[in-house]
């Protein structure tokens, strides 16, 4: 069971060639051929698909036929020529001095109370300060509508809450998205100097950092250009990062974290779906064929035999991060 049957392979292999051209940037040839606008000028060297009459679109079939119309379903997210990720312009580079980790510190003997302990002393240092913001930051996802929450505390401030919903998107979008729009809010705070952000998402924080190619630039951009303005503005301005995992159930987080819980949305169809909701949707399309195939195998429990975890539940074959 842990070696995906090869046709299953090649279906995942195939689902996903179909996405990744929109990893590439707008200029790139590829893009020009799956261009589906009409031509402005008639031209023997037009190849883009939008050139094609109704007839020559019935009788075309292929890969790049199936790209076209998946990507009727899919919203750009990649932006790799965004001056921001340019080289010598990383803001991780030229303001190295404003950016601050505050992870777990795993080593401790009772890591999470005394966790729990440093975020209740940064909150009493912090909010009493009007030049401080503190921002508690959750998104959860429920029937594939994820719910963003951000909470932003602050001394000259009633608490302002931002909430926003998206359809067919990750967990880790939905995290980055939040902190994206309550970085937003923190900035649009007169007077605020530090910014404090509070999330059980480290990783989707880290990635503001990143400056390869990922599906998320859309919103890390958007963040950067935001904080490159935050700290031109003011040489003492600077982001604090604050990792806060939800098993601490640490107050402000709990309280971002049920209201996150707590709304019942309608989805609305149709809907586009993410770059990395696709990814994710056909590989679990590849491995609930697979699950199907192998229960209805004449070699189950001869050849090959359901295996058992520790629970003595049985063990689902997943084909991510060397799986069983």
């Amino acid at each position: 069971m842990g070696i995906i049957p090869i046709r299953f392979h090649l279906y995942k292999i195939a689902k996903r060639s179909q996405i990744r051209p929109f990893k590439l940037p707008d200029n790139h040839i590829l893009k020009n051929l799956l261009d589906d606008s009409p031509p402005r000028l008639k031209s023997l060297n037009s190849h883009n698909i939008g050139s094609l009459t109704n007839r020559q679109r019935s009788l075309t079939k292929g890969h790049l036929i199936d790209l076209s119309i998946k990507s009727y379903g899919i919203f750009p997210s990649f932006s790799p020529l965004n001056p921001e990720f340019f080289p010598g312009r990383h803001i991780i580079d030229n303001f190295s001095n404003r950016f601050s980790f505050n992870l777990v510190n795993k080593k401790d003997k009772n890591p999470n109370k005394t966790h729990a302990q440093e975020l209740d002393e940064m909150v009493l240092q912090n909010s009493l300060s009007p030049h401080s913001a503190i921002v508690i930051t959750d998104a959860s996802i429920k029937n594939d509508i994820a719910t963003s929450i951000s909470h932003i505390h602050s001394a000259n401030q009633l608490l302002i809450k931002s909430v926003h919903h998206a359809f067919f998107v990750t967990t880790t979008e939905a995290e980055l998205f939040t902190i994206r729009c309550g970085i937003n809010q923190a900035c649009s705070i007169n007077n605020v100097s530090k910014i404090i952000i509070v999330t059980n998402s480290i990783h989707a924080a880290k990635k503001i950092l990143d400056c390869e190619v990922y599906p998320l630039q859309i919103h890390t951009a958007a963040i950067l250009d935001e904080l490159r303005k935050f700290f031109n503005s003011n040489k003492s301005n600077v982001i604090k990062f604050w990792e806060c995992p939800s098993k601490l159930k640490w107050r402000f987080h709990y309280d971002a974290d049920k209201d996150s819980k707590s709304f019942s949305v309608i989805p609305l169809y149709p809907s586009k779906v993410s770059w990395d909701y696709c990814k994710k949707s056909d590989c679990n399309k590849m491995t609930k064929l697979w699950k199907m195939t192998f229960q209805a195998s004449d070699g189950r429990e001869k050849y090959f035999l359901d295996l058992l975890n520790d629970d003595l539940n049985t063990i689902e074959p997943h084909q991510a991060k060397g799986g069983p």
